[in-house]
């Protein structure tokens, strides 16, 4: 007997899409909306505590009016390392892994030009914003009544084309199988920006900067369940007229996501030297627009004891389709006693305001379905930094501390699931002009992941409890002259 081929109408239709692999879904507008850890190796030692100082090429991140600070040209690059660990629990058996990356993550020239009076400076250059570095792996015995083969039954759908289910599309497998994976992402969102600052009033400076937004997204998951315990032996067929199926054995997923990212912003900002002591700033960055071209491939195969059947062919898609990022408002205050600069921001981001956009290939009922999630299940959040430099006299040496909190963006989430950071850093400056940044980064907080939803049981069926670590390594070099 010959199944027909999947159909792309029929696997969009059901919830595989929509609750289990992340293709245009809430999460994907999150993914793109959540702020990074920026680029800039003195700010991520201070906290991120950066909009009343702003003094380097890190105001195209934080306050572009910080520009108007700079005397003299400066050249300015860095590298990131980042790791990602996750300690998960998965039906009483933990396991730990990781992911990490080594990049590029900055490189600039700003230029201030000769004024009579006050200061007018340009920038131009390039910022990886944030990355997507993640790892989960889990292993656990789930003796419930469902399974990924279940949420996925159903005529023409994954369960059938791989005769785990009867002709109806129905499947006699009820849970209580194995079930283990591995989910590994990375890709980043960079920005190339185009700066200016000027100087208005006398220690007043406002300016702005335009992003090109470039990036990419890359997830890959491998899902297996398995009937360890002989639950469906050689008397078991899950199809009745076909004994190939007798004596089931393992199922296994393999789902490909790529994003090609693209999209622009825009941001301003104003800072205000009260005294020679303490400055006080702010910023508006404008929502992002994102176009994603996303490339979405699943494979699968069946085993049993005398048989193995595959997805073929496998299903694959392109998709192109718009995300608004929300609006990101922020402020800050810093002061400097004697060789101390003590610094804190807010920044309010209302993370109901993400938005599905017309146009491209998801139609008005999918666009108008994420958009409501979104309102149901978002909020909005303010995020605060703190950080503290101070300068050793005579050597030059900045020591840096500085704590960063990100509340969760969902409603009714538990504090734990709060991102929160402690960094550090020090900086060294060779004869007023060469710079030397380092900064590191710590991270903690705890998160749940859904392998899917079943029709009757809803969430929570096949639960990872996920407690992440995250360590971030910014080194930065700068000349002025």
């Amino acid at each position: 007997m010959k199944r027909t081929a999947l159909s792309l109408a029929l696997f969009l239709a059901f919830g595989f899409l929509t609750a289990t692999v992340n293709a245009q879904n809430a999460s994907d507008a999150l993914r793109l909306s959540d702020i990074g850890l920026g680029s800039g190796a003195r700010a991520l030692g201070m906290g991120n505590a950066y909009q009343s100082l702003s003094d380097d090429y890190s105001a195209a991140s934080f306050n572009p009016a910080g520009f108007g600070l700079l005397k003299r040209m400066e050249f300015a690059g860095g590298l990131n390392f980042s790791k990602f660990n996750n300690n998960t629990t998965f039906f009483g058996s933990t396991t730990d892994y990781s992911n990490s990356s080594t990049n590029l993550n900055q490189f600039s020239f700003a230029f201030p030009f000769p004024t009579i009076r006050g200061s007018l400076v340009f920038a131009v250059g390039y910022n990886r914003d944030k990355d997507f570095n993640g790892a989960v792996n889990f292993n656990g015995f789930n003796n419930g009544p469902t399974s990924m083969i279940r949420a996925l039954e159903g005529p023409n759908d994954v369960s059938y084309n791989l005769f785990l289910t009867d002709t109806a599309g129905i499947t006699p497998i009820n849970g209580n199988l194995n079930q283990d994976g591995t989910i590994l992402s990375s890709g980043s969102i960079g920005k190339w920006s185009f700066s200016g600052a000027v100087e208005v009033a006398r220690n007043v400076f406002v300016g702005a900067t335009l992003n090109i937004v470039t990036g990419s997204y890359n997830r890959t998951r491998d899902y297996y369940e398995t009937d360890k315990r002989n639950v469906y032996g050689a008397n078991f067929q899950t199809d009745p007229l076909d004994p190939r199926t007798a004596d089931f054995q393992e199922f296994y997923l393999n789902d490909v996501l790529n994003w090609d990212i693209s999209g622009w912003d825009a941001k301003v900002g104003f800072i205000y030297q009260l005294s020679p002591m303490t400055r006080i700033g702010a910023s508006i960055k404008f929502p992002t627009s994102y176009t994603i071209k996303e490339d979405y491939t699943v494979n699968g195969t069946s085993t049993f004891a005398s048989h193995i059947f595959t997805l073929d062919p496998p299903f694959e898609s392109k998709t192109e389709y718009d995300i608004s990022s929300p609006y990101q408002l922020a402020g800050g205050a810093s002061v400097n006693l004697k060789g101390l600069i003590v610094s804190g921001d807010v920044t309010y981001i209302d993370f109901t305001q993400m938005e599905f956009k017309s146009g491209g290939d998801l139609d008005a009922r999918t666009i108008s379905a994420n958009n409501k999630i979104i309102k149901e299940d978002f909020r909005g959040v303010l995020n605060y930094n703190l950080g503290a430099e101070y300068t050793i006299p005579d050597i030059n040496l900045r020591l840096r501390g500085g704590f960063i909190m990100n509340p969760s963006p969902y409603k009714d989430d538990p504090s734990e699931r709060d991102r929160k950071y402690l960094t550090g850093g020090l900086g060294f400056l060779a004869d007023e002009a060469f710079a030397f940044d380092l900064a590191y980064a710590y991270g903690w907080w705890k998160d749940i992941g859904d392998n899917y939803t079943d029709e009757f049981y809803g969430s929570n069926v096949s639960r990872t409890f996920q407690d992440i670590r995250s360590h971030n390594l910014i080194l930065s070099v700068s000349y002025r002259f």
